[in-house]
This record gives structure tokens, sequence and C-alpha cells, in this order.
């Protein structure tokens, strides 16, 4: 039968469906047959021909109808995964109903009514029998008996892997009875052999997987505030003890991610002459994997806020969940050769995009950049081994690198707002630990495609350079990542050994444009800003003055900045001057604060695609919230700020130190300011933190050194830099400065508002990298909006 006859066959069997009035038997083989077994359509065919239209029209006028449907598409998988798919024609069913329930099932998770559809029982489903032949559980619920069914499925020798069985080519396998961790995909983590590779199965594989992912969609159909106090029952049991596929596929999803690769031999433009089956596989797998690892996650979270919550543990207690076996595996690697592996396998990938070659576009180029950024979240979030392995090497620089590249090529795209966010995330994670700022030391060559200004220094500098574009040419909605990137800075600024002229320009371009009156007195927040590059340079000053002559050289040069910023007025009458402009000046926001002060700022947002998505995201909390603070100790361990003791510092500098910890502890309450109220500057509120910021150090540096500099510059009649930045390099503060401030580090610390974040960005990016076929496109999604742009 040719592929028009049968498209012409299927559609006149929806037309049939959608155009009966009564209840078709579900006895009646013949008619629901055509849907499976008299079609040979593509997954685009199927959703061509199923209007989305004609499946709400089936749901309200004839319920019992799509109900059989779904029956009837589940029990020929059930059927197939219980005797295998030995024929093509067999096969050929087991696609159908595979594509077309991809295509019904976001129609019956959009109606709250339809959602407990699957998880009813239906006669004649039963679970495993007992000894005595009797049904234990009596009938197993839909859902249970689809997702029992792909994971089998994805398991079937000749179908989705290839068969050991060498006795015959008519001996059928028991795939009830196979052991599918011989079966794993692809060679790496727990396994050594590597298939050989079969389109046709990977092609398969693909199907089944997207299926997978649209059952795990219901939660995008319910809104964060509900989804909250509900977990995913259809993550929750694919990810239990009740799938027992669930080792050998957590190992063949992280294992085909990893070892792709999209170059292969090299061959110039081989990606346009070649459709990349892999690559479809690899992207379906990524974003399985992210899902059902977030699961656990969410759990996690809402644990912690129980046991915070004592007033209503006794109230509600949510019923113990299943253990997440995905997580559980994912925690439980520990060998250096699988981290390697893994960390090997995602750092290719993300560096896809920045190679370089000769000929234009010769080299296939990845898409699935975010889905990897939020598996590295993962990894480094579940697996701590990992993340001290990802650490302890210069490695670490092979993600550092691609992470900057997609923050410049985003920060003016609106449509990229969460990338933006991801990548801050995995920094802000790294920075909490020491071997990352230690890192960053390593002299930067590589000549990365980056619209930032040529330097020759470390990769510290190259993240100062690429954070100072984001803060002064980033758009609008980036500013509430301000806090966080200078955070990012105060982390590593420890140490620091030599930062570039480039990048110690970029830190005083940035307090001088933080520290005006006019961007100071515009909110109640932006203080935080300069107590932050404060920071950074008292840290940088105090444990690494030798090697950073440059950074001294350019606090001696913007010195006036300093002076001005301990010698703001913050009388009322000041005060209500600078008001009185900024009420003149409509749309005075951080961002145009920074662009009247800077001569390079050229802010103009990057146009989008033509008919590009956007999904939204959650609002993110304050740094404070995101972050716990600790002071690192004599011996290099971490102490709690908050279980320190409260004894009187015996300097200056340490009790301006304390003064700045208060400080910190009240922007919670700062932040809690409703948006609602006009918030208006006054003299009580400037003077209270006027008067903590640690500027001590500092003005004694200036004290000694500019009238040193200024002599030297008079007696030998220097007008060149390099003389001054010698004598600077030779010279010392030993004895000069106040004793040594402690080390303060800003871990970040999850929380229930960065956990809904993460789980409305996933969701978004697996709805917006599904658009051919459009699986969830024009359905009642109510976890995030869709904005076409």
């Amino acid at each position: 039968m040719g592929s028009g006859d049968s498209k012409l066959l299927f559609r006149k069997a929806v037309i049939q469906l959608t155009t009966k009035t009564q209840p078709v038997e579900a006895n009646d083989d013949a008619f629901w047959d055509q849907f499976w077994c008299e079609t040979n359509t593509t997954v685009q065919d199927v959703f061509a021909l199923v209007p989305a239209a004609e499946i709400r029209a089936v749901r309200e006028e004839s319920p019992s109808n799509l109900a059989t449907l779904c029956y009837k598409a589940v029990e020929k998988l059930v059927l197939g995964a219980s005797c295998g798919v030995p024929s093509e024609r067999e096969r050929q069913v087991v696609l159908n109903c595979t594509r077309l329930l991809t295509r019904i099932l976001p129609y019956i998770f959009e109606d709250p009514d339809w959602r407990g559809f699957f998880w009813s029982t239906v006669p004649g489903a039963g679970r495993n029998l007992d000894e005595e032949g009797e049904d234990e559980d009596q009938c197993r619920p839909l859902a249970e008996s689809l997702l029992l069914s792909i994971a089998d499925l994805l398991f079937c020798p000749d179908f989705t892997v290839h068969r050991h069985n060498k006795s015959g080519p008519d001996s059928v396998e028991d795939i009830q009875s196979i052991d599918s961790c011989e079966f794993i995909w692809e060679a790496g983590v727990g396994f050594a052999q590597s298939p050989a590779v079969n389109y046709i199965h990977d092609q398969n594989r693909t199907e089944l997987l997207k299926l997978l992912l649209t059952c795990f969609s219901e939660a995008i159909y319910i809104s964060a505030l509900s989804e909250k106090k509900n977990s995913n029952p259809w993550v929750t049991f694919f990810s239990s003890s009740e799938n027992r596929h669930a080792l050998p596929l957590f190992t063949s999803l992280l294992n085909v991610v990893c070892a792709y690769d999209p170059v292969g031999l090299g061959l110039p433009y081989n990606h346009l002459l070649f459709s990349d089956v892999r690559e479809r596989l690899v992207e379906q797998a990524i974003q399985v994997l992210i899902v059902t690892l977030e699961h656990e996650g969410r759990t996690a979270a809402c644990s912690a806020l129980q046991a915070l919550d004592t007033s209503n543990a006794t109230e509600q207690q949510e019923p113990l969940r299943p253990e997440n076996l995905f997580v559980n595996y994912l925690s439980r690697i520990h060998r250096e050769e699988d981290f390697s592996f893994i960390l090997k396998g995602l750092a290719s990938l993300l560096n896809n995009p920045l190679l370089q070659t000769y000929l234009p576009n010769s080299t296939k180029k990845i898409q699935f950049h975010q889905e990897l950024l939020i598996l590295f979240w993962r990894l480094c979030d579940i697996n701590k081994k990992f993340l001290f392995f990802v650490l302890k090497s210069s490695d670490v620089l092979e993600m550092l690198v691609p992470i900057l590249f997609y923050l410049n090529e985003s920060r003016a795209d609106h449509s990229k707002v969460g990338l933006v966010h991801i990548g801050v995330f995995i920094l802000l994670l790294l920075s909490g630990e020491r071997n990352f700022g230690v890192r960053l030391n390593k002299p930067y060559t590589l000549r990365v495609p980056m619209d930032v200004p040529l330097f020759t220094g470390t990769h510290a500098d190259l993240l100062i350079v690429i954070f100072h574009k984001i803060m002064t040419c980033g758009h609008q909605r980036l500013q509430p990542l301000f806090d966080c990137l200078l955070t990012i800075i105060v982390n590593i600024s420890p140490y620091l050994k030599s930062l570039s002229m480039v990048a110690a320009s970029k830190l005083l371009h940035l307090l001088e444009a933080f520290s005006t009156p006019r961007f100071l007195f515009s909110s109640s927040q932006n203080n935080h800003l300069v107590f932050f590059l404060l920071e950074i340079c008292n840290n940088i000053i105090q444990y690494q003055f030798d090697g950073n002559s440059k950074l001294v050289y350019s606090i001696i040069r913007k010195r006036s900045v300093f002076h001005q910023l301990a010698n703001l007025s913050c009388d009322d009458k000041s005060i209500q001057n600078f008001v009185q402009r900024k009420k003149k000046q409509s749309g005075l926001s951080r961002t145009s604060s920074i662009e009247t002060q800077s001569s390079e700022v050229h802010k103009r947002d990057v146009p989008p695609e033509q008919g590009a998505y956007k999904a939204s995201l959650e609002a993110m909390p304050g740094i404070d919230k995101i972050t716990e603070t600790s002071q690192v100790g004599a011996d290099g361990t971490l102490i709690s700020v908050q279980a320190r003791s409260n004894a009187a510092s015996d300097t200056e500098s340490n009790s301006e130190r304390d003064m700045e910890i208060e400080l910190e502890a009240s922007r919670s309450r700062l932040s809690s300011v409703s948006s609602s109220t006009a918030w208006t500057p006054s003299s009580d509120w400037a003077l209270s933190w006027k008067s903590k910021l640690p500027l001590q150090t500092i003005m004694r540096l200036l004290q000694v050194l500019v009238p040193q500099v200024e002599k030297i510059c008079i007696d030998k009649s220097l007008t060149d830099e390099t003389e001054i930045l010698q004598f600077l390099q030779h010279g010392t503060l030993v004895g000069l400065l106040p004793v040594p401030h402690p080390i303060l580090i800003r871990k970040y610390q999850a929380n229930a508002a960065t956990t809904a974040w993460f789980h409305t960005y996933m969701w978004g990016v697996v709805y917006l990298r599904n658009m051919d076929p459009p699986i969830w496109y024009d359905t009642d999604i109510r976890l995030f909006e869709i904005q076409r742009i």
C-alpha cells in the first residue's frame, strides 16, 4: 500500500471517530485497527492528520470513544512489549500506536477532568500474578501499563536493541526474561561494549522516548502554585523499583549523550548531505534524563520546607514517595574513569559551537546546549564527588569557556534570559569552592569567537570582562542577576593572582557607575553592588597584593571615585535634589545609569530568529535567599557566619566586616518591601549603610601609594604607565594595611524558589525544543506562558 493511500485511510478513520455520536465497542477490532494496522504514517503525518480541534471535539462529545482509543493503543503496546515484535507489521503497529498516543496525551492532560483517566484501573490489564495465580493488586492503572510497556520496548531485540541470541532467524527471545543490563545502548558508565550503530533502532528509540517525555509532561498543565503540592505521578512511578529497566535505561541515556560526537570524521558539510538520526536520539535522551533527575530535587525541597514549617507539620504530611532510582544511580557513580567520560563528553558537546574552521558553516553545530547545562547542574548538585572531580583539575575550564560564550552571546536577546540564568547559577555553584578560584589563574590562550576586547591574561580576566558586558550591555531583564554576578567575583577574588589591565579597568568602571548618587538613590538595593565591588578590591589587596599591580594602578587612577564615595552627601536636602532630578528623567534603571557613565555602551537588543518563541520564567529570589555565607577559617575550613562568636573584633577592619555582615542579614527585610509601595531615599537610610562601607583598606593604600607614585612621576618625568606598574609591582604594603579581614564565601543554597525556577525553566526548554512535531503547541499550558517573538 502506498504512502498516499495509507494517509487517506488513516484520515478516514479519524473522520469516522469524530463523526460517530454513539460509543464504539472496544471489541470492534475492524474499526480500531484502522488507526494502527492498515497505515504506514510518520509522526509528522499523524500530527497533520489528527487536528487539535477534532481531538477536543471527541473529548467533549464522545468521551467514551476517546477513552477506548487510548485503551486500545496502550493494549497494543503492552502486547508488543510482552511478546516482542518479530515481524515488520507488528513493529509498524507499535510505532503507529506510539505516535498516536504522543499526539493525544497533551489534550488529555489539559483537561483537569481527564487527568486521572490514565490512573484509573482497566479490566484485563492485571499486575504480575502471585504463586497461587491470583492477581495481587487486581488491575494495573493504564498509566502504569503504558510506562512499563515503553520501558520493555526500549530493550526489545530487533526493535530497539541488537539480538544476542544467535540460535536461528526464527527464534524469539522472551522479552520478559532478558537481562536488559546486557543491552545497554552505548559504552561508557557501567558498560564497556559499544554496540554497532543501527539507525532503525535509533529511530524507534527516539519515537518511544518522545512518547515517554509526553507522558511526563502532565506537569506543564498544572500551575506552579498547585504543582508545588503534587508530585508528578508519571515520573514517580517510572523512576521507582516497579520499573525493572531503570538502571540500564539510566545508563543508556547517560552514555548515549556523553558519547555523542556530532563532528564524526570531520568531513566538511557532511551534516548538510546526511541526516543524523543519532542527534535526534541524543536530544530526546537528554530531555528524558533531566526530567527524571529533576523530580527528586523537588521532593527534597518540599521535605526541607516541611521540616522548617513545624506549625503545619502535623496538619499536612505528604505521603512517603518511592525512591527515585535515576537520582539514586547518579549519586552512586564514583569511579574516576566514569567521571572523566561524563565530563569530557559534556565539555566536548558544549564546546561544539565554538569550533572554528577555514570553511564557513562546514561543521555541525548542536542546538541542545541548554539541556546540557541543566544536566551538568544536576550532576554537580546530586553527586558531590563529581563536583569535586570537576574542580580538582583544569578540566573545569573546558566547561567555563563555553558557559561564558553562551552568556556573552545571549546577553542582549530577551528570548535567552533563562540561558543566562542557568549559566550564572552554575558559576555561582562552582565559585563556592576554593579550587575554582585557583583554577581561574590559568592563562587564557584560546581565541573563541566572542566580541570582547583583546587581552593577555587568565580565565579570571575573561570571566570579569564577560560579566562587565552583561551588566553594561545586557538586556534589561538581566538586572536581577547583577548581585549574582558580583557574588561570583567576590568568591573567587581572594585567589586571583594577577588581573590584567583590561579586567581591572572593567571592575573600576563598574564601581564608578554604581557609586554615583543618581544610581545609589534610585533603589534601596543598589548600594549592595558597591559593597560587593569594595569587597572584591579589599580581598585582592589583602590576599593577592603581589602580582596585582594593575588593579592597584587602576585604583590609584580612579581614586576620586573612592573619595567621592567616602564624602557622599547624605543629608535630606542633597537626597531630595537627586530625587527631583530622577523624576525629571523617566525610566531610570540600573542599566540606564550605567549607560550614562560608560562611553562604550551600545545597548541594542539582538533580534531573535524569525518565528521564534519564548517561555516565561518564575521570579528569582535575591542573592541573600540563594546563598549561605561562610567564613574561611585558618585551616581552610568553612564556618557558617551565623555560628561565629559574637565577641568584639580588635581591629576596625573586622568591625567593618561585622557591620557588612549585619547589612547582608538585613537584605531579606529590605527585599520584602512591597514593590507597590513607592520607596523614597532618606537621610537615615543613606547613613545606615554609608557608615558601613569597607573603605579603610583602600583609603590606607591610597594614603601610602599616591604620594609615592606622584613623586616618582615628577622626579623621573614619567608619562608611560609601564614604569609606574614596575614600581608598584616591586612595592610592598606589609605592616601598613589593616589586619586582613576574614574571607567570606557565599555558597549556593537551594530553596523552594530556585527549585520552582529550575522546574519552570526546564519544561520551557523542553517545550520549545520539541516543535517538530509540535507536541504541546496550542494546548492549554499552565506552568508558563508561551509568547511569539
